[in-house]
């Protein structure tokens, strides 16, 4: 992986849609933080209830789960908006300005189409569980259209920050890959 100039964040320039959307990935990230500090506690206070005072727990595990799954989710944007996913440039390294500009577009257009699929299905299983009131089968019986709320947001969040990725490279804001011109 190559060493990036510019830094690892995604740049915005002084273009304010870059800059809202920067700002509301930074936002999901800090809330996917704390929903894992909170499973973490969670977990700590049900090895204090099983094995300290012998007793039963009953909404714990399964909060955690909830917690993990849905701050996965919603720190995808944040985690976009930091380059933090695994990137392999070999490919883009090798190539010239102009064609690694055109597989960015590619690379991100075709982003953009696959997460745009998962929020809709996303959202259609959340609407389901709101519409006919599932609850999980546990002694706790949570109503299911919370834990996946995560879904839509989520993907719906990605996805901006995907649609933002692309205007900054369209607009000269931020290099394909965040890569110099060599």
């Amino acid at each position: 992986m190559a060493v990036q100039s510019s830094g690892a964040v995604a740049q915005t320039g002084n273009n304010p849609f870059l800059r809202v959307v920067a700002a509301i990935s930074t936002v999901a990230g800090w809330f996917s933080a704390g929903m894992i500090l909170s499973a973490v506690l969670i977990t700590c206070q049900m090895i204090y209830i099983r094995f300290v005072l012998n007793g039963s727990t009953v909404w714990q595990t399964e909060a955690v789960v909830y917690l993990v799954i849905g701050a996965t989710l919603i720190g995808l944007p944040y985690v976009q908006r930091l380059r933090g996913h695994v990137n392999v440039d070999l490919i883009p390294l090798a190539l010239p300005p102009r064609a690694r500009f055109v597989m960015c577009l590619v690379t991100l257009s075709l982003s953009i189409l696959i997460v745009g699929v998962m929020l809709l299905y996303g959202y259609e299983y959340w609407h389901f569980a709101w519409d006919r009131g599932w609850r999980s089968d546990t002694v706790w019986g949570v109503k299911l259209w919370i834990p996946y709320l995560a879904l839509p947001v989520g993907f719906g969040l990605l996805l901006l920050q995907l649609v933002a990725d692309l205007v900054a490279v369209l607009t000269g804001v931020d290099k394909p890959f965040g890569l110099e011109d060599s």
